[in-house]
């Protein structure tokens, strides 16, 4: 089975990356045919103002693969911008592809208004009009077959148009000034990229016939639209793509140091790339249980992200002993802690040296991503050249 994913190069990776995607990754490079994409052009799509550090990115981010075990031997390592048939059928499915497709793209709107802090601002416009939309379905003259789906269609038009009206300046200002966010970067967000963003994504798969996507449930929708594209095309033009399948891979909620989600965002997290002294002190001052104040006072495991850390990293046979002690008081946290970091650095300690040896070469994760591009363009010339025959281009 051909198996296609890929990773946006914002930075280097941490714990919740390998223990969400790239622990997948490895294991199905063992057993199918796999490619896996750097995608620094889906990297400009919310950060095309500040391009300065992406080459940088692209190396540490391969870096961070080849240490955790991603085998160029084994999958087909290449980047995005280096394969540029990735553009040409990207303009050859814009032109095939409602927009309606893409703005009802759920994770569009969502990562929109999120970036500009307004997502709370639209649930409050929807809330005021459920009621008055629900008076409109009534008053109608036909019959809706599927009152509850159509409501909920109009409550997000109209509470978008409320949105869009109050950058346009059409609603009171200071709503505007809570939210701290300007009609400039309403609209810098909203750009064709950003929206068509989901093409290219089907483009990344299609391109490479690719017959399984790995993806946590957030990325079904794009799974979806993928495959509404393929069967688009090929209702058109004559059967030339497979419909993807998602493999819905469980994605752990990894806790940072804050005991929120581990996030480069939220500075909570713990990279591959630190030494053992900042992975200690990052370990040293982990959120845990806010009832166990000291020693002696009994713990609460369940809800302890060190514990969490136990249960990935610390030898199965001395976690029930520190459960235990921790319920009953008799273990505290310092040494908790200290307990935990062991296990983790155990783990950490050999990528930490091989992404050491990778780092030497100034040269080998660019040969590493031309040969892999080079491999991934045969493929994708290939499928280009059958797209041109099927839709009568020279």
């Amino acid at each position: 089975m051909r198996v296609l994913s890929g990773m946006r190069p914002t930075g280097k990776l941490h714990l919740g990356h390998y223990l969400g995607v790239i622990k997948n990754w490895i294991s199905l490079q063992k057993d199918h045919e796999t490619f896996f994409m750097v995608a620094d052009w889906h990297a400009l799509t919310t950060g095309y103002k500040d391009t300065k550090h992406i080459k940088d990115n692209i190396r540490q981010l391969v870096i961070d693969w080849i240490a955790l075990g991603l085998d160029p031997e084994k999958s087909v390592l290449f980047l995005q911008s280096m394969v540029k048939e990735h553009a040409e059928l990207f303009l050859l499915f814009a032109m095939i592809t409602p927009k309606s497709w893409l703005e009802w793209n759920p994770t569009y709107k969502d990562t929109k208004y999120n970036l500009l802090r307004i997502h709370d601002l639209e649930l409050t416009f929807r809330g005021g009009l459920r009621d008055l939309v629900k008076e409109f379905l009534a008053r109608q003259p036909f019959r809706v077959e599927d009152t509850e789906a159509l409501e909920e269609d109009l409550l997000d038009v109209i509470a978008q148009a409320f949105v869009k009206a109050l950058f346009d300046g059409k609603l009171d200002k200071e709503m505007l000034r809570k939210l701290n966010v300007s009609k400039r970067e309403f609209y810098e967000v909203d750009t064709y990229g950003f929206l068509g963003y989901p093409v290219l994504q089907a483009v990344d798969i299609l391109l490479y016939k690719a017959e399984a996507v790995p993806v946590g449930e957030d990325q079904l929708p794009h799974i979806e639209l993928t495959r509404e594209i393929a069967r688009r095309f090929n209702h058109l033009y004559g059967e030339t793509f497979p419909e993807p399948q998602a493999l819905l891979t469980e994605t752990p909620r990894v806790p940072g140091t804050d005991g929120r989600k581990m996030s480069k965002s939220y500075g909570n997290a713990i990279y591959f790339a630190d030494s053992e002294e900042e992975v200690k002190k990052k370990v040293m001052s982990f959120f845990t249980d806010p009832q166990k104040l000291r020693k002696g006072d009994p713990g609460r495991p369940e809800i302890c992200p060190v514990f969490m850390y136990h249960k990935l990293f610390t030898p199965h046979e001395k976690v029930e002993e520190i459960e235990r002690d921790c319920r009953s008081g008799k273990l505290g946290c310092v040494d908790c802690k200290r307990m935990m970091w062991e296990g983790l650095e155990t783990f950490l300690r050999p990528i930490r040296e091989k992404r050491r040896e990778v780092e030497k070469s100034a040269h080998y994760v660019w040969d590493i991503l031309t040969e892999g591009s080079r491999r991934a363009r045969e493929l994708a010339q290939r499928t280009l050249q059958e797209v041109r025959e099927k839709m009568n281009l020279p």
